[in-house]
């Protein structure tokens, strides 16, 4: 198997952060993306039989607008993906208009090597990049405010993030100041953002945010000690370069959250009130992948196969949720995230499993397709009991991977729950979980999760 150090450099590629090829492969027969496997992988979605269907009708003329009874929309950036990609960003940032583009990362990602190759990219297209690294963890409000004063000072145009979820939350923040103005925490909620943005151009370096081809950002609120949750169609990036060396230089406790945080993006996207059969295909196959190649990466860090199937798994993550929103998780993860500064992905690898069992009290059958995609055998199992055991499945994917089995270990008590619930309630990813939940269901879900 190859290693991704091993495989062949495009011209002009700095091989940034890439280590020496000195640890032996890993070895794995069940790989999606072996060469000459011409076997589907994909989990059918139960649908109707089309000689059932109601039949389709022919052209007519519109007195009056009226909405489809069914509509599916899927809006997702441009994505360039595979391993060496990210010498395609300074062609990329050029398509878009790029002149002196703005790249926003932070520095864990300048210590590994990426930052000086994607400038090296830029350089050699011709541009003038300039570079913020003030972003940390959970980005936060003041952050973006920074970013976007010295975007606007050197006269920038498009902007690019080379780094995880934050570095693109943040970017997108910038951009949203610049083409709206006022303050960040100004545009909470869904479609806020009603004025165009400058071009986003992103480099994703985790398996897991979906950032790159999202609607949404999420922002620390440093007074309130929250998270607000900024969703737009205005947010989807232009281009997103998924360039799966990327994700070598990932510390393991990184890996094992993002890679969970793209799990409950799958799962929840799935269940969501708002899926359609395009999300729920990618949906399921982010869930094949996911659980398949997860602790994979995290015993053999660069072996190529599995690493490109996380890429890809994190991908079709991120562009089935941000079609179909998410649920309830992600809600109270949010919330845990913004009063204690926790990791978002080894929050939804907690919440994930007390959140299936809560939807599927009143629906599992939404489940069962799901535990297929993560090799359950369902065959004759009722739905509720096929449900219990993917929530089982998810809580041993996240002790295999080293995640707490509480809240508790994260820093949470008894004396957060109400500021948590009433948070979590004013939530914009609630709005899709497929039940309805009251302040006494949240507040017992926080205490399940203990």
């Amino acid at each position: 198997m190859p290693r991704l150090s091993d495989l062949p450099k495009l011209p002009g590629t700095v091989v940034g952060g890439v280590l020496a090829d000195s640890r032996r492969d890993v070895p794995w027969d069940g790989s999606p993306h072996r060469r000459g496997d011409r076997r589907s992988r994909e989990v059918t979605v139960p649908g109707g039989v089309l000689d059932q269907a109601e039949p389709l009708t022919g052209p007519c003329v519109a007195h009056t607008r009226t909405e489809p009874a069914e509509l599916a929309k899927f809006h997702v950036p441009e994505v360039v993906f595979g391993p060496g990609s990210l010498a395609e960003l300074g062609h990329a940032a050029l398509r878009v208009g790029a002149r002196r583009p703005f790249v926003i990362t932070d520095p864990g990602l300048i210590e590994a090597g990426w930052v000086d190759e994607a400038e090296s990219h830029l350089r050699l297209a011709g541009l003038r990049p300039v570079v913020f690294s003030g972003v940390t963890p959970n980005p936060k409000d003041h952050e973006i405010e920074a970013a976007y004063q010295q975007y606007a000072s050197v006269g920038s145009d498009v902007i690019i993030a080379v780094g995880g979820g934050s570095c693109i939350d943040a970017a997108k923040g910038v951009a949203i100041l610049s083409g709206n103005g006022g303050t960040i925490l100004g545009y909470a909620g869904v479609d806020k953002v009603v004025q165009p943005i400058p071009p986003l151009v992103m480099a994703p370096s985790t398996s897991g945010t979906g950032a790159d081809v999202s609607q949404f950002a999420v922002v620390t609120d440093t007074t309130q000690h929250t998270k607000i949750t900024i969703i737009s169609r205005t947010l989807v990036p232009d281009i997103s370069i998924v360039d799966p060396r990327l994700l070598i230089t990932m510390p393991d406790e990184l890996n094992a959250a993002t890679g969970l945080d793209a799990l409950t993006h799958a799962v929840e996207s799935f269940v969501s009130r708002a899926h359609n059969p395009l999300t729920d295909q990618h949906a399921l196959h982010a869930a094949t992948l996911i659980t398949r190649n997860l602790l994979h990466t995290m015993v053999h860090p660069r072996a190529a196969d599995p690493r490109i199937a996380m890429a890809q798994g994190a991908l079709e993550a991120g562009m089935a949720f941000t079609n179909a929103i998410l649920g309830i998780t992600h809600a109270m993860s949010h919330q845990v995230g913004g009063l204690l500064d926790a990791p978002h992905g080894v929050l939804n690898g907690v919440l994930l499993p007390h959140a299936i069992r809560f939807n599927a009290a009143t629906a599992p059958e939404r489940f069962v397709p799901l535990a297929a995609a993560t090799g359950i055998d369902v065959t004759g199992k009722p739905a509720a009991e096929v449900a219990e055991l993917f929530a089982c499945r998810v809580r041993e994917l996240a002790d295999a991977v080293g995640v707490p089995r509480g809240l508790a270990a994260l820093g949470v008590t008894e004396a957060d729950i109400d500021t948590l619930t009433r948070t979590t309630l004013q939530d914009a990813c609630l709005a899709t979980n497929p039940r309805q939940a009251s302040a006494a269901d949240v507040a017992a879900l926080f205490r399940q999760a203990l």
